[in-house]
């Protein structure tokens, strides 16, 4: 079994800053793409920003120039600084990761995790 386990959110005044973590574990050949997702109240989720596994990076117009996200391949771990928040960046923070294992034959599967909330208020 493969998990992605969160963590890292919470509670910040606007322009404050948080980083989250997100870390795989179980069986597995390796991991492809990661990323972050948000879901806010009412609202579809939408993509935050990916990266690939040769690093290249992807960011949603409104998270550039304030939001960085990261990965570290020795710890399967993938992160989202988060700088000079706003309230409209309040939701729930998904990890996503697109990770190959052997079934018989190697398949890529996508999984996600449980999800943190960031809530941006004074």
């Amino acid at each position: 079994q493969v998990q992605l386990v969160e963590s890292g959110g919470g509670l910040v005044q606007p322009g404050g800053s948080l980083r989250l973590s997100c870390a795989a574990s179980g069986s597995f050949l390796s991991i492809n793409d990661m990323g972050w997702y948000r879901q806010a109240l009412g609202k579809q989720r939408e993509l935050v920003a990916t990266i690939t596994s040769g690093g290249n990076l992807n960011y949603a117009d409104s998270v550039k120039g304030r939001f960085t996200i990261s990965r570290d391949n020795a710890k399967n771990t993938v992160y989202l600084q988060m700088n000079s928040l706003k309230t409209e960046d309040t939701a729930v923070y998904y990890c996503n990761a697109i990770i190959s294992r052997r079934v018989v034959i190697v398949i890529n599967q996508q999984y996600w995790g449980q999800g943190t909330q960031v809530t941006v208020s004074s």
